[in-house]
């Protein structure tokens, strides 16, 4: 081989090497930028959780969902109510003659008075929630068609972030139910409903648990049933 063709040879490397280097840096100048931005994304989205959550703190819980007489709701039912202080043990089954219940046995400990939002994987067990109806808890149920809906989930969970009325004393859950958790199935057409109960009537002897069926999501139907339904009208409303 001349040494013409050892100088093109050794050129014709040279060349591969420094394309080979160049690439080298393109592809190491993208991972770095990709890395970055993935971890600026991770940074980030807790703040935009933040930021959303602030604001939604500030909105009342009747300018989320649709209006109240958009929502398809029936008038809330008088339940006779029965079970103050009777606390069952973990685990017994307990069969409420209404669907969701508004009243009845239940566990010894309630549900985390601080959490208001539940979805099928972390919802305790109903006779857990229902102590805390006990205690002037409004719940929000909302069936298994609505727990499939991303749209109406996340407006459910901003209604649990957002300003209650001043009658409920903060005192809210929404929580999944499915149709094997009632005897009962509930209304054609009606995926949300309202519970509440009451404490004892004028005549210090009859007590109701009360429950409203809507089709759809309405922050301002909950704030209407909140109101009136106070959580200081409860079994015991000390409680929580």
């Amino acid at each position: 081989m001349g040494k013409s063709q050892k100088q093109d040879r050794r050129e014709l490397i040279e060349k591969m090497q420094r394309e080979q280097a160049r690439s080298d840096k393109r592809r190491t100048l993208i991972i770095v930028a990709v890395s970055i931005l993935v971890g600026l994304a991770i940074i980030a989205y807790p703040a935009i959780r933040l930021i959303q959550d602030s604001r939604t703190k500030n909105l009342s819980i009747s300018d989320l969902g649709v209006a109240a007489a958009s929502a398809s709701c029936d008038k809330p039912t008088d339940d006779k109510a029965s079970g103050t202080q009777d606390h069952k043990p973990d685990g017994t089954v307990i069969q409420y003659p209404v669907s969701p219940p508004s009243s009845g046995p239940h566990y010894a400990v309630w549900a985390p008075f601080g959490k208001k939002f539940y979805t099928f994987e972390d919802r305790p067990p109903v006779p857990n929630l229902v102590h805390n109806l006990e205690h002037g808890y409004t719940i929000l149920w909302y069936n298994e068609a609505t727990s499939k809906n991303k749209d109406q989930l996340a407006l459910i969970e901003k209604i649990s972030k957002a300003k209650l009325p001043d009658s409920s004393n903060g005192k809210f859950i929404a929580a999944p139910f499915r149709a094997s958790d009632g005897q009962l199935p509930w209304p054609d057409g009606k995926n949300i409903a309202f519970s509440h109960w009451s404490g004892m009537g004028a005549d210090g002897k009859t007590a109701f648990g009360h429950r409203q069926f809507c089709g759809s999501v309405s922050g301002a139907a909950l704030a209407d049933f909140m109101n009136k339904y106070p959580s200081t009208d409860a079994q015991e409303p000390n409680g929580g």
